[in-house]
């Protein structure tokens, strides 16, 4: 009994033996039983960000010795977003893709990482910071976006509101004769077609512009000639071109023009955008209450809530054929404030 339990204890020993040879023998030819890294991955820039969506995407240049099986990016509010937070599925394998990000909350901070995944793990991007627009709601539940220019947060939308910040209605005025005999707030749609609202806003009286109870949001007002000026300095303005009227400056229209020709006519000449005010050319009223239909497209009008010093109300023009900002008061005071502009306003 005693020998039979010795042999088997030496048997026991023996295949030990081997298993340890056979490990290190593994060991000392370098042999790995699976070679295989993470992924190599990078983050593409953050693009057509809106209040609620971003896109984005990445590049997988390598798999690492093994077939990566998902891949997309992933986003938080912290700094080092991972595949436990929000994330999209964009596919497998190696190269180039796409995501979409949605569901984020207007006017926050995000940051966002591409990651890919194979049997060896996951391995992530660098992390892009990026910020959603923010938005403001007037007394009509019309929402518009925002954007931060210098030290000012304006409208980068033209103004729709049907009503005073009270609740009290902008009356609505369709006929010429009406619009002309209007000495109190009135608003119109360009050529009294409701179609024109959506992308260009309605067009307001000076009377609506300067009556006490408000047609810009809370916390928002309808820019003073100075600020318009502010605005333009930051643009590349200097103070004298910022101070005379007419044409002034160079390409600072340019910088606050929609890119292309879906809204403008063509050329619009220098628009850039580059200050994402996105001015759109919604045309006029004149005095007398008509439209010149081939205005819409052309030229764009923006109030100011300053009176000159020669008793004229200050305005602003962008037009599709140059890349200046024109800067005008209407010298007869009583039919200047008869006519309708577009609105942008500006935060508090």
């Amino acid at each position: 009994m005693i020998r039979r339990t010795t042999q088997v204890i030496l048997g026991l020993l023996t295949a030990l033996m081997l298993v340890l040879v056979i490990g290190c023998s593994d060991d000392d030819n370098g042999t790995n039983p699976d070679p295989a890294t993470a992924p190599v991955v990078t983050t593409a820039a953050v693009t057509d960000i809106t209040p609620t969506t971003a896109e984005c995407g990445g590049n997988v240049t390598s798999d690492g010795g093994a077939a990566v099986t998902a891949r997309g990016v992933c986003w938080s509010t912290s700094p080092t977003p991972t595949t436990a937070d929000n994330l999209s599925a964009d596919g497998a394998g190696t190269g180039n893709f796409t995501s979409s990000i949605s569901g984020l909350t207007a006017g926050t901070d995000y940051y966002v990482r591409a990651y890919a995944t194979n049997r060896a793990g996951t391995e992530y991007g660098s992390a892009e910071p990026f910020t959603t627009i923010s938005t403001v709601t007037d007394v009509d539940g019309n929402v518009y976006e925002t954007v931060t220019i210098g030290s000012q947060v304006w409208m980068a939308e033209n103004l729709k509101v049907t009503h005073y910040r009270n609740g009290d209605p902008i009356p609505n005025i369709s006929r010429d004769a009406a619009w002309a005999d209007r000495t109190t707030g009135a608003c119109c749609d360009f050529n009294n077609d409701p179609r024109n609202v959506a992308t260009y806003g309605k067009l307001y009286n000076w009377y609506a512009v300067d009556d006490s109870r408000n047609i810009a949001p809370a916390g928002w007002h309808v820019p003073t000639d100075e600020e318009w000026k502010q605005l333009e300095i930051y643009l590349g303005m200097s103070q004298i071109q910022a101070d005379d009227t007419n044409q002034r400056g160079t390409d600072e229209g340019g910088k606050l023009k929609e890119v292309g020709t879906t809204h403008w006519y063509s050329p619009n000449t220098g628009a850039t955008n580059e200050s994402g005010f996105t001015a759109l050319p919604g045309g006029h009223r004149s005095c007398y209450g008509s439209f010149s239909d081939t205005e819409i497209g052309r030229v764009a009008y923006f109030w100011s809530s300053t009176v000159s010093d020669y008793e004229g109300e200050w305005f602003r023009i962008l037009d599709y054929g140059g890349s200046s900002v024109s800067r005008y008061y209407f010298y007869n005071n009583f039919y200047g404030k008869l006519f309708g502009l577009s609105v942008r306003c500006v935060q508090d």
